[in-house]
């Protein structure tokens, strides 16, 4: 019959236990920041332009490496975007055309894109009108060419967003991600289309 001894684990000092905590808080925290800078960004909704695709004050997360690997947003992608008034820091609204493409509003209130008209479900029947420039923008007159590095932006909620019809084509390098899911309030959870 043979007897092991069994050797108790040495007891760690508080000070390497500290050690260690401090590092893989540290780590963590360049972790979130990394995912945060590349990859995934959450934001606020701060108006009711994209009713009632997406709620006022819903939370969302944007895909951000998109952009920074040499995507370029395209036709009906929902994104995130420095706001061209100063009003908020970002807007998120839906995009209608790409640089080179031409938009124009008729007088039905329908948006057609080189020639054709959008089939647009999301906007559930509202009509999309021209709308006054903001103070500070160039008159714009329809049909309009979109700039190559530019795109054009539309709200869902037509008879209520202040879009590209105010502020004219959003600069590419303004476009911070492509929206992708909403996360909260729970109820609202889901992914965007």
């Amino acid at each position: 019959m043979t007897t092991e001894t069994v050797k108790a684990a040495p007891k760690q000092s508080f000070g390497r236990w500290l050690i260690e905590t401090i590092i893989l808080v540290a780590i963590a925290f360049a972790l979130s920041l990394f995912i945060r800078y590349f990859l995934i960004e959450p934001y606020r909704v701060p108006s009711g332009s994209m009713l009632p695709t997406i709620q006022l004050q819903d939370r969302l997360l944007a895909n951000k490496l998109v952009f920074k690997v040499g995507g370029k947003p395209k036709y009906k992608d929902i994104v995130v975007f420095d706001d061209p008034t100063g009003e908020y820091p970002n807007l998120i609204k839906r995009v209608i055309a790409v640089g080179g493409q031409t938009v124009d509003i008729n007088d039905s209130g329908a948006v057609t894109v080189d020639g054709v008209t959008l089939d647009e479900p999301y906007t559930y029947g509202k009509p999309s009108y021209p709308l006054p420039q903001a103070s500070g923008i160039a008159a714009i007159t329809y049909p309009y060419t979109i700039p190559d590095d530019c795109i054009w932006v539309m709200g869902d909620n037509r008879t209520n967003s202040g879009d590209s019809r105010v502020f004219g084509p959003v600069p590419l390098k303004s476009v911070r991600g492509r929206a992708f899911l909403t996360y909260w309030p729970l109820k609202n959870f889901g992914t965007l289309k």
